[in-house]
């Protein structure tokens, strides 16, 4: 997303290692990266200027010498890589689908959403890394698969045929690639109320890392005397041990606001159980449940949370820990908006096939994590200096639009802007209006932005190479 010499770069650092038994085809994909991150589409046709990029990229889609499997492996260590410095990283996994046009049904896609509604495309399950601070660092996993086309499926299924068994080769993924990058690394993995399910809880309880499972069932606990017990008819009797404040974002038309919790804790005995054996697996797991007090804004939901975890929960700082590191998991929700209609529009792509799709939304996947952590940095690490992110002939270019568009009251400094100004400055390029009940930019604005200000920078830079 910034200039040629920076995009290429990155572009080498995400890609290069990626094995497809041709260093063209290596070579290729850097390229297709390069221009997808500069001009981000769902369709390819919209990405490569000239006739042979975009030949070049359809060859290297349709090819039978390269899939998605490699390309999501190399981002993934790419990603595991850029974490070796962090005391621990989050992973967020969150599932969703990309509805892709197939009127023909012969595009060799699966069924999305429900069965009545008829439709097609690809089910997707990802994983995330974000730093300690909340800044995405890149795409850990991506599991593709097509679901059945039919309704009537037989009750049994093999456990390596069934949906829940993606959860556990994610969670393998993610593991075997960090110890391969960076070994020693500590992961937090954290999931929704989908990921509520043994076939993901039994291994994050035997993988040594730590974890946070938003509970969507009434679990069973251990028999205490022949008496059935249940983990939430537990806690709702818990003495609360203090209350703690968190930050919800805005989502849709509902405002941003700040939620007082009301938080309770517990350590109990768990039981899973395999519902065609009757085998059952206890595990020992922490609790904290937290529930919205006081006056809730119309339309919206109390926020009432059970969250499992193997961290320590014995005091209220301890569960906060806990608490501010399930808030992460919404980094995956921003990123599945930036990839899916915020920035790349992936749903667009008109790829005549399943495999198709795969290998280039997996490229635009890493182009939406990008854009993201620039997006974060603004409003994490607003102070640092827009140098550590564009270099000066962008900042030229920058200066030089904002100064054409600024507003006659408006002074701009004669330093180098911080980080939260350029990206403002790059925003108001693309539309946005920096009013203060707007909120800050999105990735949408940003990257139109950057379309304004990316072949300003390029032309300076000639320039400048031209007087040389």
């Amino acid at each position: 997303m910034r200039a040629a010499n920076e995009t290429r770069e990155w572009a080498w650092d995400e890609f290069g290692a990626a094995e497809f038994g041709d260093a063209r085809r290596t070579s290729r994909i850097v390229l297709m990266a390069r221009e997808a991150a500069e001009r981000p589409s769902g369709l390819v046709s919209a990405v490569f200027n000239n006739d042979a990029d975009r030949q070049g990229a359809y060859d290297f889609l349709e090819s039978p010498h390269t899939n998605a499997v490699a390309i999501v492996d190399a981002i993934a260590r790419s990603c595991a890589g850029r974490s070796v410095d962090e005391a621990f990283v989050f992973v967020p996994i969150d599932g969703t689908s990309l509805t892709i046009v197939d009127h023909e049904n012969n595009k060799g896609f699966g069924h999305v959403g429900t069965y009545q509604h008829g439709l097609r495309g690809l089910k997707v399950l990802t994983a995330i890394a974000v730093s300690p601070s909340g800044t995405p660092i890149g795409v850990a996993h991506l599991e593709w698969w097509n679901r059945p086309r039919y309704s009537k499926l037989s009750s049994y299924r093999p456990p390596a045929q069934r949906e829940s068994q993606k959860w556990h080769d994610t969670i393998d993924a993610v593991i075997r690639r960090y110890g391969d990058e960076a070994p020693g690394l500590r992961l937090w993995f954290q999931l929704d109320r989908e990921g509520d399910m043994k076939t993901a809880l039994i291994p994050l309880v035997q993988s040594g890392h730590w974890f946070t499972v938003r509970s969507q069932y009434n679990r069973r606990l251990k028999d205490e005397g022949g008496k059935r017990q249940y983990l939430r008819d537990k806690m709702r009797f818990r003495r609360a041990i203090g209350e703690y404040s968190v930050d919800i974002p805005r989502r849709g038309k509902q405002a941003a606001r700040r939620a007082a919790l009301s938080v309770r804790r517990g350590s109990f005995t768990v039981a899973t159980q395999n519902k065609w054996n009757r085998q059952v697996v206890y595990l020992e797991l922490n609790v904290v449940s937290v529930r919205e007090i006081g006056r809730v804004p119309h339309g919206a939901k109390r926020l009432e949370w059970v969250l499992l975890t193997n961290r320590p929960t014995d005091t209220l700082e301890q569960a906060r820990q806990v608490i501010d590191g399930y808030c992460q998991r919404w980094r995956i929700e921003d990123f599945h908006r930036t990839w899916k209609s915020g920035l790349c529009n992936v749903e667009d792509s008109q790829l005549r096939g399943s495999p198709q799709v795969q290998k280039w939304a997996t490229i635009l996947a890493a182009v939406a994590a990008r854009a993201e952590r620039l997006k974060h940095l603004a409003r994490t690490a607003p102070q640092q200096p827009a140098s550590t992110e564009l270099n000066r002939f962008e900042l030229k270019a920058l200066r030089i639009l904002k100064q054409r568009q600024k507003k006659r009251t408006e002074e701009l400094p004669d330093r180098v802007p911080t980080l939260n100004e350029a990206v403002t400055w790059i925003a108001q390029l693309g539309g946005y209006i920096n009013r203060p009940a707007q909120g800050p930019p999105g990735s949408k604005t940003i990257q139109r932005g950057l379309d304004r200000l990316l072949p300003a920078a390029e032309v300076i830079e000639a320039m400048a190479a031209l007087r040389k």
